[in-house]
């Protein structure tokens, strides 16, 4: 049996490939030059959050999404606040932890007493 030939594909072929991270990377482009490296990489995992939870966000509110490790003492903790609906890290927007994990809250909404009510938890 004789083989066909494949075409072989060139450089500008290959990167004309779609894939979703490349738009974020393009759009938050502008906005993150003048952060550092590692925060303007947590807003980008921040936005990709949002947008694969999307409508997800408000039964997951207050909830951990994910803990990685930084360094060997330091925790980076990505979670929803219940109050203002947000994806967040404790390295930006900070933590105060729900001993029962379901009531996690960002410390600028903790600070503003969200919802009335006092928040029992330790600020992480």
């Amino acid at each position: 049996m004789p083989r066909t030939t494949t075409k072989k594909q060139t450089k500008s072929s290959k990167k004309k490939g779609f894939s979703i991270l490349d738009e974020d990377d393009k759009e938050g482009a502008e906005e993150t030059e003048d952060l550092p490296k590692d925060e303007a990489g947590r807003r980008k995992i921040k936005r990709q959050y949002e947008d694969l939870l999307g409508i997800r966000i408000e039964k997951l509110a207050g909830r951990i999404l994910n803990r990685e490790r930084i360094e060997k003492t330091v925790e980076g903790i990505y979670f929803i606040c219940v109050s203002c609906r947000k994806v967040c890290h404790n390295l930006d927007e900070g933590l105060v932890e729900d001993p029962e994990n379901q009531r996690n809250v960002c410390n600028p909404c903790s600070k503003k007493g969200g919802n009335g009510k006092e928040h029992k938890g330790r600020a992480a």
